[in-house]
This record gives structure tokens, C-alpha cells and sequence, in this order.
């Protein structure tokens, strides 16, 4: 005898297979609905050096006070030149040691290479002197730097630079705007005069302004090279590789054509061999994709080819998750002589401890990368992480629960339909 058709059941079903193609429809095509543009995801996602093209650069370090380059000064500077490169805005820009005295810089999407060269390159050294050019306090005693527009004495905007002391800098600046009253202290940044104030009043706040700036973006950068700190070594370009954005479009284009073919090859699979299971994985599938894509963009994660490979792989791990618990749901079914219901819940339960022991052992090779990697090993090691966890939750729950809402609906119930 037929089983009548679970209304309430059905309904949830279409809405829920409704609401997975809305979500598709809206992440590869965008929508706008009023005065809200709801974009393309790829037009959100952050895409590496190798994908939109940018700029490698080794660069030489040479000591500034005629010493010798030890690996603390490398550090420091290694460090220095990554807070500059953050304060650019730059996405996995990766900045690496490359022997005792070269360091590698690898900068993705940015619009100005050269500017970002000479950032970059720049040694940085703020120093504040007094009328007979000794050195009163360096950029070390600044705590806290930025490009505001502020009326100068004429009552006219200009850009400056405010400076924040800290406690040592705010008294050595103290002591000496009182002691050079009405006279001049020169701020100079590597050996070059920037800005030479009179002192009208002592200054006891721990704050200064320096001005001549000739544009709000003049200011902005010499704020961030002063908030990024100055180097301890000078440094020298040897060696300079453009990557186009048209090597990288072509990359980027392939790399998402591959994983199409790919997704769509792992869906015509699990249909045919698995039947009604098997479209029931591919929606808990597409809902594993989609989440994916959405972490990626709310994650702000920087995707190299590496990284869209480790996408690619925790999807056959999702995959791989769905076919344990189908196989034990089929041995349940046919071993044992369980109802479909009843043979869902025992291959659930069967598979668990098999799926968390696979996907546990590849996440502690994931954080293993990613703590220990580098570059695209990272790139790699973390979309590989959020994907298995990702596919976890899709196979445990997702799937489980689309399973007894396609069985509770009593639309189809042939055991031959679901592959058993």
C-alpha cells in the first residue's frame, strides 16, 4: 500500500531546494534588489600574486652604521617592511628571509609597484635635531603616527602629519622645545630636512605636527612609514619580477574552469551511482560549496592556486564522507533487513567514527602546515582546514537531515530509488 504524501514534509523540501538555487543564483550572478547590489562572490574574493599579477622583489641589505648584519637586525627588519606593506592595504603580501642578508617581498594587486618599491626600500630614519644639528630623539620615541587635514596659521587646509610621543620621547621633546625657545628644530627623515619648525611655546603633551606636505597622500605615506618603523639596515633592489595580470586572469580562469569540471563530474557521479541519495549529497553538496565560497569572502582569505587546490580537495573529502555513510546505509538495508529509515539512521551512526577519524587525521596535517608553512603552503593548508570542517558539518548534518525530509515527504518510497 502506498504511503500518502507528507504535506508539511514536501512543502519544507521545495523550500529548502528553492532557497540552495536562490543562494546559487545569487553568489555566481549577483542580484540587486532597491538600493541594494548584492555582487558576484568572485567579485569579493582577494586573489594572490600569482593570480592577479603584482610584484617580486629580492632585496639586499647593506649596514647603515658601517657594522656587520647579524640575524636579530634581519628580523627587525623583516618585521618592519611587513608593517609597512599591511598599512598599504596589500592583501598576503609575504615577506620572507632568503639568506643572511637578502629578503624577499612578494606583493599581490598592488596599483602602484614603484611607490610600493620605494616604501618599501625606504630606510626611515625620523630624527628630530636641535640649531647645532645633534640628534634630540629619533623615530623609536613615536608611538603613533597620522595624515590629518588641519588650517595652518593662514587659516588655509593642508595635510600634516601628527606625532605621538611616548613617554621617554615626550619628555626629551619637552625638555627641548623649552630650551630652544623661538628657535628652530629640524625634523629630518634619512639625512633629508622634511620640515623645520620655529618654537613658539614649550611642548609638554607629547605631540607634534609635521607639516610641508605637499598632498593629503604624501602625508599618508610618511605617516606609514614612521608608524611601520625605520629600518636597521639600508636596503637595495637586486633583482625586480613583474607578473602581469593577464598570466594571472588566464591562471585564475583555468583554475576555476578545472574546479567546475570537477564539482560537476563529482555530482553526475554521485546521481548515477546513488540515485535518490545520491542528488540528496549533491544539494548538501552545493550547500558545502556555497558556504565555502561565503567563509572565503567573510574570512578575507587571499586565495592563491594552492589554496583553490585545497578547495578542491576537502570537496572530494566531502564527498568521500557521503559515500561511508550511504555504503553502510546500503549494508544495513541489505544485511540486516532495516527500513529505509531505520537503515539511514544505523549507517549514520556506523560511519561517524570512521568519517571523524579520516578527517581529523587531515586536519592535523592542515594545521601542521599552516602553523609551520609559509606562503602557498599556508595559502593551501587553510582552505583545506575550513573545507573539512566545512564538509563535516554538510555530511553530519546537512545531509542527514535532508535525507528524513525527503523520507518524512513519502513522495518516493522505493528502496531501488535511493540505490539500495
Amino acid at each position: 500500500m502506498k504511503n500518502k504524501i507528507n504535506a508539511k514534509n514536501t512543502i519544507g523540501l521545495v523550500i529548502v531546494v528553492a532557497l540552495i538555487g536562490f543562494c546559487v543564483y545569487v553568489l555566481f550572478h549577483g542580484i540587486t534588489v532597491g538600493i541594494y547590489d548584492i555582487g558576484k562572490v568572485e567579485d569579493h574574493l582577494h586573489y594572490g600574486l600569482d593570480l592577479t599579477g603584482g610584484v617580486s622583489v629580492v632585496l639586499q641589505a647593506e649596514p647603515t652604521d658601517g657594522g656587520s648584519i647579524d640575524d636579530d637586525k634581519m628580523d627587525s627588519t623583516v618585521a618592519a617592511i611587513k608593517n609597512r606593506v599591511d598599512s598599504l592595504g596589500v592583501s598576503e603580501a609575504t615577506v620572507t628571509k632568503q639568506s643572511n642578508n637578502r629578503i624577499r617581498v612578494q606583493i599581490p594587486s598592488i596599483q602602484d609597484q614603484q611607490e610600493a618599491l620605494d616604501m618599501i626600500g625606504k630606510t626611515a630614519q625620523l630624527e628630530f635635531k636641535d640649531p647645532s644639528g645633534n640628534v634630540i630623539l629619533t623615530g623609536d620615541h613615536v608611538s603613533d603616527s597620522k595624515a590629518v587635514n588641519q588650517k595652518n596659521s593662514s587659516g588655509v587646509e593642508e595635510a600634516v602629519v601628527t606625532l605621538k610621543f611616548d613617554s621617554e620621547g615626550t619628555k626629551l621633546f619637552a625638555d627641548a622645545t623649552q630650551k630652544y625657545l623661538n628657535q628652530t628644530i629640524s625634523i629630518e627623515l634619512d639625512g633629508e630636512t622634511i620640515s623645520a619648525p620655529t618654537v613658539n611655546a614649550a611642548i609638554t603633551n607629547g605631540e607634534a605636527v609635521i607639516e610641508g606636505m605637499k598632498d593629503m597622500d604624501e602625508a599618508s605615506n610618511l605617516a606609514e612609514l614612521i608608524r611601520g618603523g625605520a629600518l636597521p639596515v639600508k636596503l637595495t633592489a637586486i633583482e625586480v619580477t613583474t607578473l602581469g595580470p593577464t598570466l594571472g586572469a588566464n591562471s585564475l580562469n583555468q583554475s576555476m574552469f578545472a574546479a567546475a569540471i570537477g564539482v560537476a563530474a563529482v555530482l553526475v557521479f554521485m546521481l548515477m551511482f546513488y540515485r535518490g541519495l545520491g542528488f540528496i549529497a549533491d544539494l548538501a553538496l552545493i550547500i558545502y560549496v556555497c558556504l565555502d565560497l561565503i567563509l572565503m569572502v567573510a574570512m578575507n582569505v587571499t586565495l592563491t592556486l594552492s589554496g583553490i587546490a585545497g578547495m578542491i580537495l576537502s570537496v572530494g573529502m566531502a564527498v568521500d564522507a557521503n559515500v561511508i555513510i550511504f555504503e553502510r546505509t546500503k549494508e544495513e538495508a541489505r544485511l540486516n533487513g532495516r527500513s529505509l529509515a531505520s537503515s539511514v539512521d544505523a549507517g549514520f551512526k556506523n560511519a561517524m567514527r570512521t568519517i571523524i577519524d579520516s578527517n581529523v587525521t587531515t586536519l592535523i596535517a592542515g594545521f601542521v602546515l599552516f602553523f609551520m608553512g609559509s606562503g602557498s603552503a599556508q595559502g593551501f593548508a587553510l582552505t583545506l582546514v575550513v573545507g573539512i570542517i566545512l564538509s563535516m558539518l554538510t555530511a553530519i548534518v546537512f545531509t542527514r537531515q535532508l535525507i528524513k525530509l525527503f523520507l518524512g515527504s513519502n513522495l518516493i518510497n522505493s528502496a531501488k530509488f535511493y540505490g539500495i
